[in-house]
């Protein structure tokens, strides 16, 4: 086995800077010594939840994402943008603020980068069990999130959703299928 390539980045360049990504050009050597530029996203990071109560059924939230134009379903999900701020505490706050509900327990599933060939976004989802009304939080959904529907699938109907292409958010369909998996044993 040979070694390795070590990509060196020789300069970096922000061409734009948002409160959840920033898009950059890095000047990158690649083998044989050629410099190309690679354009992608730095991303702060995200959680998710698949929240499954006890009578099976997966907890989804159906919002409209714009660069998509249409409404898609989704586990529910957040940034990871509070400094300090542990993931669990990210994925409980989540869960409360999109579906109202809180989870008994939240163990780690799974953590996926989302599309490694334009970004570095990385999302860890969490299986959330022993599901129950989230106390008032007070919190007020505004914008996409408005307008969001909640709604609870049966675990093996939202596999069979995933599968058919009606559920297409990656984080999404990667959760269900692990959690069906997990919960299978």
């Amino acid at each position: 086995m040979t070694a390795s390539h070590t990509y060196e980045v020789r300069a970096e360049h922000e061409r734009f800077r948002g409160p959840v990504f920033r898009v950059v050009t890095d000047e990158v050597v690649m083998p044989g010594g050629r410099v190309v530029d690679r354009d992608y996203l730095r991303h702060v990071g995200a959680v998710g939840v698949v929240a499954v109560d006890d009578a099976g059924q997966v907890v989804l939230i159906r919002q409209y994402r714009h660069a998509l134009r249409r409404h898609l379903w989704e586990i529910p999900a957040g940034l990871a943008d509070v400094p300090g701020e542990a993931l669990p505490e990210v994925a409980a706050r989540e869960l409360a603020e999109e579906t109202d509900l809180v989870a008994g327990r939240l163990e780690h599933l799974l953590e996926l980068h989302t599309s490694p060939g334009c970004s570095n976004e990385r999302i860890r989802l969490f299986l959330g069990r022993d599901l129950r009304p989230a106390p008032d939080s007070g919190y007020e959904r505004h914008d996409e999130e408005a307008e969001m529907q909640v709604r609870r699938f049966p675990l093996t109907e939202a596999v069979s959703m995933a599968l058919a292409g009606e559920i297409t958010n990656g984080p999404t369909v990667a959760g269900i299928l692990a959690a069906a998996h997990v919960l299978s044993r």
